[in-house]
């Protein structure tokens, strides 16, 4: 390797790529995917939505399935990586509490949380050193609002925050018109926040990293962010067509098969945004074909399961397991460009080298 990539420090934790892989629910991302990346010097991220509707008596007994399938992937994952691994967790989960304080207990290293702002994260570490917690933010606004109530009420300063941008996959924290409006910018939010957190460093005497995310598909893309001052990248949607990612065969294809124009925007019953791989589930829905159904555990506080025609999380579920007739797949803005399965590792291989030749092509610019 000729151009070294820096590695990406958050509190005592040091990962030697600076690459966090997004979380993906419902059961995308889980300890196949994320143990792969945390063995190849990145960091892997398991994800709490929904994880619990794998168990047996996953909708009959949505919270406690959930809290007994967190430990499980927890410590499956840590049986296969001695990486680093974090969990991430919705806000908006109506079992946000149970999943926070289930992964501390479990010795997490890293809680990335966003879908709202986690207000009140910080109080489930009961004094433990070991994990570390990072918010999910769509502007520097919301970073001085968490960072401020952290320090007031916790004593705690977040350990780094995540920028994610409108290109991301899965729920957005934007309104659909700020979707495509260059003010929204992941460029633009991710100077933002650096020059925000640059004056929460100097008023807390601690560093926070600050990470971007959302549409970040190549080695190329890792360095411009690189370069502007941000300390890592969150990837997603290119970890999904990979042999360990842990959704089904079918899911992965959907990604392969999609073309540019099949990315579309949806309104999900969560009352946000959604970018998903468009499908006749996506069109019946929008047609008006499904009806509202019966929820059986109301898992996101924000849903609106009363009116909506479909259940999110079941539509995900199905999704997982290759049953695109009943769901569909969340993706990111470039999931398109994936092209064929390949293993983690040479993904890293060729994110690697797709860095390289962006340093090497900008040295000889310069």
């Amino acid at each position: 390797m000729g151009a070294k990539i820096k590695e990406l420090k958050i509190g005592d934790l040091t990962a030697k790529l600076p690459i966090i892989q997004g979380g993906m629910g419902v059961g995308i991302s889980l300890s196949g995917l994320a143990s792969a990346v945390a063995n190849e010097g990145a960091i892997g991220v398991i994800s709490a939505s929904g994880i619990g509707l794998f168990e047996p008596d996953g909708s009959t007994n949505y919270l406690e399935a959930n809290i007994r399938a967190l430990r499980k992937e927890i410590r499956k994952t840590r049986e296969l990586t001695k990486g680093i691994i974090g969990l991430n967790i919705l806000v908006a989960s109506s079992n946000f509490d149970d999943m926070a304080r289930t992964a501390i207990e479990e010795g997490i290293d890293i809680i990335f949380s966003g879908a709202g702002l986690p207000l009140n994260l910080p109080q489930f570490l009961n004094g433990s050193k070991k994990t570390k917690l990072v918010p999910i933010v769509s502007s520097a606004r919301a970073a001085r609002i968490i960072t401020k109530k952290w320090a007031e009420k916790y004593n705690y300063i977040p350990d780094a925050l995540v920028v994610e941008g409108p290109m991301a996959g899965g729920h957005l924290g934007f309104k659909l018109e700020q979707i495509n409006d260059p003010e929204y910018s992941l460029e633009k939010l991710v100077k933002e926040v650096i020059k925000e957190t640059r004056v929460l460093e100097e008023k807390y005497k601690k560093p926070i990293p600050v990470i971007a995310a959302g549409g970040i598909y190549t080695g190329e893309d890792i360095y411009k962010f690189l370069q502007m001052g941000a300390a890592g990248v969150q990837m997603a949607t290119r970890f999904v067509t990979t042999h360990e990612c842990d959704a089904s065969m079918d899911f992965k294809q959907a990604y392969i098969d999609a073309g540019k124009e099949d990315i579309v925007i949806i309104k999900s019953p969560v009352g946000m945004p959604g970018r998903a791989i468009r499908n006749k589930f996506i069109d019946d829905v929008n047609k008006g074909e499904r009806k509202p159904f019966k929820c059986p555990y109301h898992c996101i506080i924000t849903c609106d399961f009363k009116n909506s025609p479909y259940c999110i999380a079941l539509a995900l579920k199905s999704a997982q397991k290759g049953n695109l007739e009943n769901g569909f797949a969340f993706a990111g803005e470039n999931a398109y460009r994936a092209e064929k399965i390949v293993s983690v590792k040479e993904l890293i291989k060729t994110l690697l080298k797709e860095y390289e030749e962006a340093v090497n092509k900008n040295q000889s610019n310069s």
